[in-house]
């Protein structure tokens, strides 16, 4: 076996805490796999006995310092906050001053105290000292003599932690100094900010954050003038493949929550692009999960910034380069503006520029009566398609692979709220005679896929089908090709179809195949059903053969969405006329809530 294979078995028989820790910078040795293993066990055992460490130990080695209420305490805050004093605050006290000695640790629960006094062991509450119950349900967990003065507010405070490093153990030196080494503090602290995304979202004036590139990729960032160091996210490291360097000693993180971490990796010269500008950052490794990248007080002095936390604004000033700004999400600050010949000056020189179109999305459905133009096609406007689609130049068909045999799958479980809603939508395509009851030998599941408004779309699962067809070549147009049509137009109108797939039939020799099995029967669709690989496809070629004429011209088509423009508002009375006429005379009909004019 080689020594890489070695390494990669090594690795992958980790406990799952130490594996998330060697394998961030994925050693190619067996002795630096080990090496790293054990320097991160001993990372974690550190962190584990801190977080058991009680707040009497503390008070004890400094009597002056006031006793909080009893809960377990971070490294960084135990010593700083005052309470009033429980009994069993008290009895604490004394059992650590009469109890164990310096390096002896609980083999229970990993505390600074002997075993036998483990209230783990006696079934003790950690709060009120009592048997019968545990301290998460403690009667007194929620009484005013343990509850802390923070939590009155209505944002939760934001986690202050401490960042704690330490150079990795040598086995023959852990060997020889036992606990006692182990339990030396730390010469280096730090802090990092520790706000979760929700909370960030919840108080938008007490936070700068905003979207930026790192390395090229979409980030969301968060600016911490508390934070020491700098953060990248784990997640966002493995998922862009960004290349990780060992650190040469490992950074412990640990919450005064009881929450911790430990990185012994780091990423050197990241691209962080704010606003057009550039800076380099190093980034930690850390496994966060609400933010890309956090960007601490060491890189803020690199580059010379400052925070304007009232307007939310952040000011970088490098050396020998003009001032910059960082506008933060909810900033206060007015947006800059520019002349148009200034635009035209940086769109020549290659700057990106934004068509930006605000819309009321509560505005309520526009009345057909009082639209010029449109007022005139009431009956291309239904509530409801009216009857079954005719048959036209283009249907669909489903050309399969040769030597395909019939698929069958059986039905999806549902839950009782589901199986109502797929009786209702079936009645209703059945009333419509948009499917009807089935013999074929084909047959798909059906589920169900949540819209954006709550309700509930019918989905046919035709994957297996899917597989098992031809498909289609022709060419769906690209975005950016059909906007190069807009040049010089000011007037726009958007029809949506309403079902635009219901109103396309499926050839009579295909109806078959596109059967589905429910648990209230087997049904087949008339009319083409959305989830075939080559709809969109066939619809887009429909489409192009109703509006060839106009295409390039005024109308631009993109599967079931039409859009009208024009270069002043009596031409675009005529086209929209032009393009209701079309509809009107293939029988296509559209869903006026959908439309714009």
């Amino acid at each position: 076996m080689s020594d890489e294979a070695q390494a990669d078995q090594f690795i992958n028989g980790l406990n799952p805490d130490v594996f998330t820790l060697v394998n961030t910078g994925r050693p190619n040795t067996f002795a630096d796999a080990l090496n790293r293993a054990k320097g991160a066990e001993a990372g974690l055992l550190r962190q584990r006995r801190a977080q058991f460490v009680p707040a009497a130990a503390k008070a004890a080695e400094n009597p002056q310092i006031a006793l909080p209420p009893r809960f377990d305490a971070g490294s960084s805050s135990s010593g700083k906050r005052s309470g009033t004093n429980s009994s069993s605050s008290s009895s604490d006290f004394k059992q650590m001053q009469a109890g164990p000695q310096v390096g002896e640790y609980c083999n229970k629960c990993g505390g600074r105290h002997a075993t036998e006094q483990c209230r783990g062991v006696s079934g003790l509450c950690r709060i009120c000292n009592q048997p019968g119950h545990f301290a998460r349900i403690c009667p007194q967990r929620n009484s005013g003599n343990f509850q802390n003065s923070a939590a009155a507010r209505t944002m939760p405070a934001p986690e202050r932690s401490s960042v704690q490093s330490y150079q990795p153990q040598n086995p023959q030196q852990s060997r020889q100094g036992g606990s006692q080494t182990v339990s030396q503090p730390p010469k280096q602290q730090a802090k990092v900010f520790a706000l979760t995304e929700e909370q960030a979202q919840a108080a938008p004036d007490d936070v700068i954050s905003g979207n930026c590139y790192l390395c090229n990729f979409p980030a969301y960032v968060l600016i911490d003038t508390g934070a020491s160091h700098t953060f990248i996210s784990e997640h966002f490291v493995i998922s862009h493949k960004l290349s990780a360097e060992p650190l040469s000693e490992i950074v412990s993180v640990s919450s005064p929550l009881g929450k911790g971490m430990l990185s012994i990796t780091a990423v050197r010269n990241c691209v962080l692009q704010f606003e057009g500008h550039t800076i380099e950052i190093d980034c930690v490794v850390l496994g966060l999960s609400d933010f890309d990248c956090i960007v601490g007080i060491d890189m803020l002095t690199k580059y010379r910034a400052t925070v304007d936390c009232f307007q939310k604004v952040v000011r970088f000033k490098p050396e020998k380069t003009d001032e910059w700004k960082f506008y933060g999400k909810g900033s206060r600050a007015r947006i800059p503006l520019i002349s148009a010949i200034t635009m035209n000056n940086l769109l020549q020189k290659g700057a990106e520029g934004f068509f930006i179109y605000a819309i009321d999305t509560k505005k309520s459905s526009p009345n057909l009566v009082d639209i010029p133009v449109v007022c005139d096609f009431a009956d291309v406007f239904p509530d409801e398609i009216p009857g079954l689609p005719p048959y036209r130049e283009v249907d669909f068909s489903i050309e399969l692979m040769p030597g395909t045999q019939p698929i069958s799958k059986a039905p999806y479980r549902m839950a009782p709220i589901e199986l109502k809603e797929l009786k209702d939508q079936l009645e209703d395509l059945l009333t419509k005679g948009y499917i009807r009851p089935s013999v074929s030998p084909w047959g798909a599941p059906v589920l169900f896929v949540r819209k954006k408004d709550g309700s509930m779309r019918l989905c046919i699962d035709y994957r297996q089908l899917n597989k098992a067809t031809v498909k289609n070549k022709y060419p769906l147009p690209r975005i950016y090709d059909l906007f190069d049509q807009l040049q010089g137009s000011t007037v726009y109108s958007k029809i949506d179809l309403r079902s635009g797939y219901h109103q396309l039939r499926v050839k009579d020799e295909d109806i078959s195949k596109t059967a589905f099995r429910t648990r209230y029967g087997h049904y087949e669709f008339v009319v083409m059903p959305f989830g075939l690989t080559n709809a969109p496809a066939v619809f887009m070629s429909l489409m192009n053969r109703v509006f060839q004429r106009y295409l390039d011209d005024f109308v631009i088509v993109f599967i079931d969405d039409i859009l009208i423009y024009s270069k002043n508002l009596n031409d675009h009375a005529s086209h929209l006329r032009t393009v209701l006429q079309t509809l009107r005379n293939e029988k296509l009909y559209a869903k006026l809530s959908k439309c714009e004019f």
